[in-house]
C-alpha cells in the first residue's frame, strides 16, 4: 500500500498518525479492515481497503463519527458554531462540559465532544468512574477547528461502518478476506503510567491477554491480526504466539509535564 497522509480531526492519546509508515509495512492486504479500537481513526484514514468496520467502547466517539458520516458539511458547520473567541473561556468551557454530561441530544453532545477535545487540557479524553467527562480547561490561545480534516473523514467514512461494541464481539465477526488492526489501551509501563480511562471503563491485564488469545485464534482461521502496544516483559510474553514482533522507540506526545515527553518502547505484534 502507498502511504496516504490524512490527519485525524481529533486530538487523541496514542494517535497512530506518526507511526503509519511502520504500520503500513506490516498490515497485510485484504478486502476489509476491522478495527476494534477505532480511536482517532488514523489507520482508517491512511489505508486503502475496500471496506472498513470500526468499533470502539466509547459511544460518544462512535456517535460523532456516524453523524459526520451521515450529515457531512451540515454537521461540520454546526460544530464550528461552538468554536468562537467568546467560547474559548474557562467558565464557558465548564458550562459546555456540564451540558455534554447531561444533554440527551446526540447531535449536541457530538458537537460538544469535538469542542471539549479541542479546548480541553492537553488533548485528553477522560471520564470519571460515573461516566462523566472530566478533562479540565486547556487554556489555548486559539483552538483549531479541523474543517479540512473533517471533510476528508466524511468522504472516506462512506466506505465504513462505525459501531459501539466491545473488542471480543467485533473480532468474532471477522471472516476470511478481513484484516484486523488492534490499538488497545496500552499495558502500563509502570504503576504511574496507566492510561485507560478513555471511555467509562478500563482495560485490564486480563483483557490484554484475552485480546492476544483471540488474535491467535483468528490467525489460525486465516485472518491476520496486527496489535500495537508498549514493549514490556508482559506484552512480549502475552504476544509470544505472534509470527513477528517489531520493536521500536516512539516520542510521547500526551503528558502532563512537557519535559517528560521522552521516548518509550513500543511494539507491533503480527499474528498470521
Amino acid at each position: 500500500m502507498t502511504l496516504v497522509k490524512n490527519k485525524p480531526f481529533l486530538k487523541w492519546a496514542g494517535n497512530k498518525y506518526r507511526l503509519m509508515g511502520k504500520i503500513q509495512k506490516l498490515l497485510p492486504e485484504g478486502k476489509r479492515l476491522i478495527e476494534p479500537f477505532a480511536g482517532s481513526t488514523a489507520v482508517f484514514l491512511n489505508t486503502r481497503y475496500d471496506q472498513y468496520l470500526l468499533a470502539d467502547n466509547n459511544i460518544d466517539l462512535i456517535n460523532l463519527y456516524n453523524l459526520l458520516k451521515e450529515n457531512g458539511e451540515e454537521f461540520i458547520k454546526y460544530c464550528q458554531s461552538y468554536f468562537s473567541e467568546k467560547n474559548n473561556a474557562e467558565a464557558t468551557y465548564y458550562e459546555f462540559r456540564q451540558q455534554f454530561n447531561t444533554t440527551r441530544s446526540i447531535k449536541k453532545k457530538s458537537a460538544l465532544f469535538l469542542y471539549l477535545n479541542r479546548h480541553g487540557y492537553n488533548g485528553l479524553c477522560r471520564y470519571n468512574l460515573k461516566g462523566g467527562y472530566n478533562v479540565p480547561f486547556g487554556r489555548y490561545k486559539k483552538p483549531y477547528f479541523p474543517v479540512d480534516e473533517m471533510l476528508a473523514f466524511a468522504r472516506k467514512a462512506q466506505t465504513a461502518t462505525f459501531i459501539h461494541q466491545d473488542f471480543i464481539s467485533i473480532m468474532q465477526q471477522a471472516k476470511r478476506g478481513d484484516v484486523i488492526y488492534c490499538d488497545p489501551p496500552y499495558a502500563p509501563i509502570s504503576s504511574s503510567a496507566n492510561f485507560t480511562q478513555y471511555s467509562a471503563g478500563g482495560f485490564n491485564l486480563e483483557q490484554q491477554q484475552r485480546l492476544a488469545t483471540i488474535a491467535s485464534q483468528k490467525a489460525a482461521q486465516g485472518i491476520p491480526v496486527l496489535i500495537s502496544n508498549h514493549n514490556t516483559p508482559f506484552t512480549l510474553k502475552t504476544y509470544q504466539q505472534a509470527q513477528t514482533i517489531t520493536k521500536f522507540k516512539v516520542q510521547r506526545y500526551i503528558s502532563c509535564n512537557g519535559n517528560k515527553r521522552g521516548s518509550a518502547g513500543e511494539l507491533l505484534a503480527l499474528f498470521i
